[in-house]
């Protein structure tokens, strides 16, 4: 196979995780978030492991919603960040795409286009993100002005959250009672939880939840939370020891030397580097697992390579796997060493890093060896 960093994508998980959203809001519907190449995990691949059963994917743009599309995938997808040009409404019509509208602009340009089909839209309100959205205060004219458009269907009503993965800020609640407060007299589906939402804010289950982090596997959250540690983890990111050197105390590893051996260390080279999306700046002690056993990162981690603590690691030679996260190191668990969450580790795994693929439905197999 060559260079042993490796992604190995784990779809009972996946399943298992998108299955516990469901359940997590009362068997509601759920968008599986699937914008950014699915968290770096595959797109194509995790929407075709989830086709079967997933009420909707979400992408954040036409581009990730076109190349669904021309792979095969026939469930609704929704544009989360709605469309920048006028011309994209065609195609969003053509496609049978779902958009999300933010503004009264987008309302005008949508009343002056000429659509062959009728097309479904997610109307989003600002209830303190301040990201995206309209104002609680004109959210019921927006509405009725989409309402009267010929080119529109269903209208969702949607919101995003800015601080549900803190269980404890009362800014969630907040939202909450502003999206509802202006909501009261329309009639119409609602979406306001994410993973945060449908994991830890039941007042936030809609008829539409929105879940991402979670179905890769990993915990919105900085503390344990009953149902969140429920969730497996989708991706386990590893490697091989490719050298061992012996070090007496007082040597430096790495770059710049950032760690000084404290004692005779037995130090591995581990092939798995930046280049591979590994974070240059994890810290000096970030946990890994060699084989089977756990240790940590010594020195500054390199282009390719990092090197890794074998001192006290039973049986440790060149050839070991290396885990950098997975099941029995979570991403979470990683992310706080490297001043970063686990969204940016999964998004940053590079091209050159093998991918693998577990549990992959019989019915399904032809269909991931194209997209693979």
């Amino acid at each position: 196979m060559g260079r042993a960093a490796t992604a190995t994508i784990n779809f009972d998980a996946l399943r298992h995780n998108y299955r516990l959203a469901k359940q997590a809001s009362g068997n509601r519907k759920a968008v599986a978030i699937i914008k950014a190449d699915a968290y770096g995990h595959g797109a194509v691949i995790v929407a075709k492991a989830l086709s079967a059963e997933a009420d909707a994917f979400g992408v954040a743009c036409i581009e990730e919603a076109i190349e669904l599309r021309q792979e095969g995938i026939k469930n609704p997808i929704l544009l989360l960040e709605g469309f920048f040009t006028k011309d994209e409404l065609e195609t969003i019509s053509n496609l049978n795409l779902w958009t999300a509208i933010h503004s009264l602009e987008q309302i005008n340009i949508l009343a002056n286009s000429a659509l062959k089909k009728h097309i479904n839209v997610w109307l989003k309100m600002d209830t303190g993100m301040h990201r995206l959205g309209i104002e609680p205060e004109l959210y019921e004219l927006a509405f009725h002005k989409l309402k009267a458009l010929r080119q529109v269907n269903e209208v969702v009503l949607m919101s995003h959250f800015s601080s549900a993965d803190d269980i404890l800020c009362v800014d969630t609640k907040k939202q909450i009672h502003v999206f509802e407060r202006a909501t009261k007299n329309i009639n119409a589906p609602k979406s306001l939880a994410n993973s945060a939402g449908t994991l830890g804010h039941e007042s936030s289950h809609k008829d539409w939840q929105r879940p991402g982090i979670m179905l890769y596997g990993a915990t919105p959250f900085a503390t344990p939370h009953p149902i969140a540690d429920q969730l497996q983890s989708v991706m386990t990111l590893s490697s091989e020891v490719i050298a061992i050197h012996h070090l007496k105390k007082g040597d430096g590893v790495g770059y710049s030397k950032t760690y000084i051996c404290d004692q005779n260390t037995k130090v591995g080279t581990v092939a798995m580097g930046y280049a591979d999306g590994y974070p240059r700046h994890a810290k000096n002690g970030t946990p890994v697992i060699v084989n089977g056993q756990r240790t940590k990162i010594l020195g500054r981690v390199s282009m390719d390579m990092l090197a890794v603590d074998l001192t006290h690691i039973q049986g440790a030679a060149v050839g070991n796997t290396v885990v950098l996260w997975g099941p029995d190191l979570p991403a979470s668990e990683v992310a706080p060493y490297c001043d970063t969450i686990p969204y940016t580790l999964f998004t940053g795994v590079t091209r050159r890093v093998h991918k693998e693929y577990k549990n992959i439905l019989n019915r399904d197999v032809n269909a991931f060896r194209k997209a693979g």
